[in-house]
């Protein structure tokens, strides 16, 4: 039997209208490709601040997704296994930051962390000074990556139901083990995929880190920052990290594509 065409079953309208999609992303990545300086490349991407930059964004981001991990995990929990008043209000909030402009969170935060905020004026106090520093930068990155962990678990969670949690349940198992040994499991590709796309966000994050951090070489100017920076004084440099940031962006988006295939879900459709 021969092979199925690869658009079988598509209206070729559909398919043209999708390259045009396609060609629209494409087409300024292969344009910002012909203008880096292939001869430069190397030391524009390892000087001082460009390295400074891209460990500190590495270092932040990481930090952001394993935070957004630890309260992530609960929040989506809370959302898809219980019922209670204002669930959809408090689903709305907490998806929030998907859909406010990240200057807007930036503002939030300094409101409520800075040295006058509705918490930064105690914090102060005890001598916490959070605004402008790393771990400013780590806290915007939290605010607007945290959503994404949330919608993926949650949408994984209600998918996969509670019939193994309830049979655990019946053996006599506690809630924690069920949640440890029967839950996480299920869900575990669904949690990657929603923690590697977490890092991701986190990493590109720009508007909120600049509003509620600054932008301190070494301490909160991380790689988006670096490269909005040397778009004014060296637009080589800035090209040459921007293709950085691709790459791992890239890579991230295919480690959290390839979770996602891994979903026991799928597999079960494919089959």
């Amino acid at each position: 039997m021969s092979p199925a065409a690869p658009f079988a079953g598509v209206p070729r309208w559909v398919v043209g209208v999708a390259a045009v999609g396609a060609l629209f992303v494409l087409l300024p990545l292969v344009a910002m490709l012909t203008r880096v300086n292939w001869a430069e490349f190397l030391p524009l991407i390892t000087s001082e601040s460009s390295l400074a930059a891209l460990w500190l964004s590495l270092r932040t981001s990481i930090a952001a997704t394993l935070l957004c991990i630890v309260f992530g995990i609960p929040m989506a929990l809370v959302l898809a296994r219980s019922r209670f008043p204002g669930q959809r209000l408090l689903r709305s909030l907490v998806l929030l930051p998907l859909v406010l402009p990240p200057v807007v969170g930036g503002i939030a935060l300094l409101y409520t962390f800075g040295r006058r905020g509705l918490l930064g004026s105690t914090l102060q106090f005890l001598g916490i000074d959070i605004a402008f520093s790393t771990t400013a930068v780590v806290m915007a990155q939290m605010f607007v990556a945290l959503p994404f962990l949330v919608l993926s678990l949650e949408g994984a969670l209600r998918t996969v139901g509670t019939r193994f949690e309830a049979i655990g349940a019946t053996l006599g198992a506690r809630p924690t083990t069920v949640l440890r040994r029967v839950t996480l499991p299920l869900v575990m590709p669904a949690l990657i995929s929603g923690a590697v796309l977490s890092f991701a966000r986190a990493l590109g994050e720009f508007g909120a880190t600049l509003t509620f951090a600054g932008s301190l070489q070494g301490t909160t100017r991380t790689l988006p920052l670096e490269i909005y920076l040397q778009r004014e004084v060296d637009p080589d440099a800035a090209v040459a990290l921007s293709l950085v940031l691709i790459v791992v962006a890239v890579i991230v988006v295919g480690l959290a594509h390839q979770a996602g295939s891994a979903s026991p879900l799928r597999k079960s459709a494919r089959s």
